[in-house]
């Protein structure tokens, strides 16, 4: 377990097209750095892996649903469905080279080993907001991880994907009656407003307790079908 006084190890520093990525140990958790910005590690992952039962458990019982996760990250949410039958085609989006790195051959690996090797599984190394802009795939589910949350991004360009045009852009690679479901560390009842006056309905946010501080939460959306 971590203590104050320990020192984070660097593992890995990559500059990247958003900036420096750092990959470090502190105790015994991984965590990853972006342009000096504490992102994430390996410390819990409920909220992450929740994020994924929120959408299938939103699709009510589709068969062999196909998901899109927005973000590697330290692969909780890749595991988590990896790990769950009920699903069928699982792509991962990231953007960064570094972190898909670590988890093929680095210290990540030991939390993405198994989901990778899995026949499912396509990650493909892009930026999500050009992604879905652009895809001509659609999919069952939408799980998106890739900010601190809708008014708190990680770079600037990440804010259209919260905007009219980008939520326009998840209803298209959506199929009718498809999930929108996004990672944030608080609530934003603004960005519900923005959901359904993008069209979606059933919004709701939902709540998930953490070991330490406000509870993350989960905004959810069903694009009408």
């Amino acid at each position: 377990m971590s203590t104050s006084y320990d020192i984070p190890q660097i593992l890995d520093r990559r500059e990247g097209p958003h900036g420096e990525v750092v990959l470090r140990r502190h105790g015994e958790l991984l965590q990853i750095i972006a342009n000096g910005c504490f992102l994430m590690d390996t410390s819990d992952g409920r909220s992450e892996r929740r994020l994924v039962d929120a959408a299938l458990d939103a699709l009510g019982g589709h068969g062999r649903p196909s998901v899109l996760i927005g973000g590697l990250g330290v692969g909780f949410s890749l595991a988590h469905a990896a790990d769950d039958p009920r699903w069928g085609r699982i792509t991962v989006v990231e953007r960064e080279r570094a972190i898909v790195d670590w988890h093929r051959a680095g210290p990540l690996s030991a939390l993405s080993a198994r989901a990778l090797a899995d026949p499912r599984t396509d990650i493909v190394e892009t930026d999500l907001v050009a992604f879905v802009n652009e895809t001509c795939d659609t999919f069952d589910a939408l799980c998106l991880d890739i900010d601190n949350g809708p008014g708190w991004t990680v770079t600037e360009g990440n804010g259209g994907l919260y905007s009219e045009a980008g939520l326009a852009s998840c209803a298209r690679v959506l199929r009718p009656g498809g999930v929108l479901a996004v990672w944030s560390a608080q609530p934003s009842p603004e960005f519900e407003g923005s959901l359904r006056n993008a069209g979606f309905q059933r919004v709701r946010t939902e709540e998930i307790p953490v070991a330490r501080g406000v509870p993350d939460v989960v905004h959810l959306a069903v694009r009408p079908g």
